[in-house]
């Protein structure tokens, strides 16, 4: 078999590019080119860094396989990072590394898997899938403090027969002791946290792009009273707590983010919990709803699936939770979960009370 394998320049594609080798197929490296600098090279913070390239580069070599690096900063611009500075001046929270994988990193992959000659597609997430007589399943990883299939719930059926998931069967310590078994230099790379197009500080990289953002104004309890001033809807989001700039005795957080007139709403955290919520760009990996409409829904990264139900609303479904949970903000993903199953998911666009 010929694998395509998408090499990030961490210690989990490293593995996984090992382990494909390993166990006797045929492998090519890729790291997509998402981002630039004013100079066109890659970025030296972040992900997705000058030194993330070569690293992924370095582990090619030891594995003695060919490795490319694929220009597609267009497409990340376009697809992206564009939606997500519009999704600030919207009030929203976007969640890029969901877009990427949505609208970039996956559909460019497996078409250069295609182009390529290769049999399947390789990446170092934490998730697994799992062939079965009706076709494949995405599941959660077996390390449920790495797992990252919530990242993953738009790929479909049709996709998951290319794609092979090494690393989820095993633990984060398991994948670090192996890579320092093959001696591989990403073994013991701290794993990044930052987006791959914001050196530092995304509320000053929104603020250059759409300084609207930064507007001084309100911020008002659930009665409209104000109690406080901002320097931009930018540096709020829904469900903060740290950070607000205003001391009433108690906590506070953020319920409501009104970018049309620079007002950030604020309230304690009974006022933050929700019955159900909207979710659009809703894909299923089997192709269509399940059959029985309770599911877990999981609607932060980090967070567990809790208990509810789908219901159809035109192009659009309602979530509607079994027990009121906290507001989840606009323009993150809601991901529908039956047991260790994916089941699939969209974006958060409203909630309701």
């Amino acid at each position: 078999m010929k694998a395509l394998v998408a090499m990030s320049g961490g210690v989990d594609s490293s593995v996984a590019a090992a382990l494909m080798v390993e166990a006797g197929h045929d492998a090519v490296g890729v790291t997509l080119k998402q981002w630039e600098r004013p100079d066109g090279g890659l970025p030296t913070a972040g992900c997705c860094t000058v030194a993330d390239a070569t690293d992924a580069r370095r582990v090619a070599s030891m594995l003695d396989i060919p490795y490319y690096v694929l220009d597609h900063t267009a497409d990340f611009m376009g697809s992206v990072v564009e939606p997500f500075v519009d999704g600030y001046a919207r009030g929203r929270t976007p969640n890029p590394c969901v877009d990427c994988n949505r609208r970039v990193r996956f559909a460019t992959l497996l078409e250069r898997t295609e182009s390529l000659g290769c049999d399947v597609l390789v990446t170092g997430h934490h998730a697994r899938v799992h062939h079965s007589p009706d076709g494949p399943r995405l599941l959660r990883a077996v390390d449920r403090t790495k797992d990252q299939s919530y990242v993953l719930h738009m790929l479909d059926r049709s996709s998951l027969t290319r794609v092979r998931l090494p690393i989820g069967e095993m633990t984060k310590a398991e994948v670090r002791a192996k890579a320092a078994s093959l001696g591989l230099p990403t073994a013991s790379k701290p794993d990044s946290q930052d987006l791959c197009f914001v050196d530092d500080d995304y509320r000053a990289f929104v603020r250059d792009r759409r300084p609207q953002v930064a507007r001084p104004g309100d911020i008002v309890d659930r009665d409209g009273e104000v109690v406080g001033r901002h320097e931009g809807t930018v540096d709020f989001t829904v469900g903060q707590r740290r950070g607000l700039g205003v001391a009433v005795g108690e906590p506070r957080y953020v319920v409501e983010v009104r970018p049309e007139t620079a007002t950030v709403v604020i309230g304690d955290r009974s006022d933050l919990l929700r019955s159900e919520c909207v979710v659009t760009e809703v894909s299923f990996v089997a192709g269509s709803a399940p059959e029985e409409s309770a599911v877990g829904v999981k609607v932060r990264s980090r967070g567990e699936p809790v208990a509810a139900t789908l219901h159809p609303k035109g192009d659009r479904w309602l979530v509607r939770y079994v027990e009121p949970q906290p507001s989840a903000a606009p323009g993150q993903a809601a991901v529908f979960y039956r047991g260790d199953e994916v089941l699939g998911g969209g974006t958060i666009v409203e909630e309701a009370a």
